[in-house]
């Protein structure tokens, strides 16, 4: 069973998107989770978010949760957004340093970690986003199964 929990800063635009992606792949044995760095409990995804998702016929159910030791302990693999994400959980949670990633560095890219926040953008910005997340989604998986 792998674990997966995405974290960006609010858990209402990347990580929700992140997440509703990866389940929709209905990969057996993944479970899937968000949170954010400084998120709010109970708030839906930003409209924008939303929006995307439903253009890519991807079903989501989302209320932001705050990141905390239980979905950190709870994690096999713990993604984030930027690296400012991971070296916030590193320093909030250092038991879950080994297992804590940008999604870009654990896809393989060598350098540019960040997936730019759409948050108060344009549909037009939250679709190139979610694009980016997709494309490194696709390449976790490969990873992941292997």
């Amino acid at each position: 069973m792998n674990n997966i929990l995405f974290v960006c800063t609010g858990n209402t635009c990347r990580s929700p998107m992140a997440a509703a992606i990866l389940k929709s792949k209905n990969i057996p044995g993944v479970e899937v989770r968000s949170a954010g760095v400084y998120a709010a409990d109970g708030y839906p995804a930003s409209q924008h978010a939303q929006h995307v998702l439903q253009e890519e016929n991807i079903d989501h159910q989302h209320q932001s949760a705050m990141l905390t030791k239980d979905l950190i302990n709870w994690a096999t693999y713990i993604f984030t957004m930027t690296e400012s994400h991971k070296e916030s959980i590193i320093y909030m949670f250092p038991e879950g340093k080994e297992k804590t990633f940008t999604l870009k560095e654990f896809a393989g890219h060598e350098f540019d970690w960040d997936i730019i926040d759409p948050f108060g953008g344009s549909l037009e910005m939250y679709r190139k986003t979610y694009k980016d997340i997709r494309e490194n989604i696709d390449k976790i998986i490969e990873r992941l199964q292997n």
